[in-house]
């Protein structure tokens, strides 16, 4: 579907320095008025510039170079947009971090970092951008989720409870806009061909290689969510092979997921944890 929907838009993309992200500003540079960047590398948000002022040298460009774990930089950041009068007609959430491997080796600011991201921030800027959007009477706001919100995922256990908020989140969001001239969709991806992973991943940890029938390529994730927007689509899953496996998984009730967790624990060779008949004689006498 041509991006010719956005055409004229002031756009706002987190995340933007690098795989979906940098995607959705080079896909949407072409027709857009103006876009807002923001990401932590300075120099990538420069280059990334750079690009797209070739693709279209009308194009306004604002780059910030914001961490978004930093609550009072984003807020300052909040303000600065306000004062400068750009007025976001679409608001993409895509920044985000995970972390690969079991909860109890995990360092607690890599979580904490999960949490600011990945719920905080992203909360936060729908918080401050949205009133605009109602004074406008037009809007869109694209969440970026994952199909790890779908389910627990042991040794992802964060991500993927982050993500089932942002997907929560979103659709509750959209109930309540229903009456107004904004929308919202939440894009809910698979394994995608970007450093999401390699990042995530701890070091020493194996990370299990996706099938090649569920990657989707980035150029394809990013053309069916904008089209999703334009269509006012509550959520989006790319890939058929994806989707059809997602809506098992939904379907799957959640004593058979336990088996299916207990039968991969075991594959691994990890030993069944028993903690009843010990657990009395183990505990401090005055709990």
């Amino acid at each position: 579907m041509s991006t010719s929907y956005f055409a004229g838009c002031t756009v706002l993309v987190t995340g933007a320095s690098a795989g979906i992200g940098r995607e959705f500003a080079r896909q949407l540079a072409p027709v857009v008025d103006s876009m807002i960047l923001v990401a932590r590398r300075a120099d990538r948000l420069e280059a990334l510039e750079l690009e797209l002022k070739v693709i279209n040298p009308n194009l306004d460009v604002f780059y910030r170079a914001l961490d978004l774990r930093n609550h009072d930089e984003l807020a300052k950041f909040c303000d600065w947009l306000e004062e400068s009068g750009l007025a976001v007609d679409l608001l993409i959430n895509n920044a985000g971090l995970g972390d690969w491997g079991p909860f109890i080796d995990s360092e607690w600011d890599k979580v904490n970092a999960m949490l600011r991201v990945n719920i905080e921030a992203l909360t936060y800027l729908t918080y401050r951008i949205l009133p605009s959007m109602g004074k406008s009477g037009c809007g869109a706001i694209l969440n970026v989720s994952s199909v790890a919100g779908f389910l627990p995922v042991p040794t992802f256990a964060v991500y993927a409870a982050t993500k089932a908020y942002v997907t929560s989140f979103s659709e509750a969001l959209r109930a309540e806009l229903r009456s107004s001239n904004i929308s919202v969709t939440v894009l809910c991806p698979g394994p995608v061909s970007t450093e999401f992973g390699s990042v995530a991943v701890r070091p020493g940890t194996e990370r299990r290689v996706p099938s090649d029938s569920i990657t989707v390529p980035v150029q394809t994730v990013v053309q069916e969510a904008l089209a999703s927007v334009a269509r006012d689509r509550p959520r989006l899953v790319p890939g058929i092979a994806l989707r059809f496996i997602v809506t098992l998984m939904l379907f799957t009730p959640m004593f058979i997921k336990r088996l299916v967790y207990d039968l991969q624990r075991r594959r691994e060779g990890a030993p069944r944890a028993n903690l009843r008949p010990g657990l009395g004689a183990k505990m401090p006498s005055h709990i």
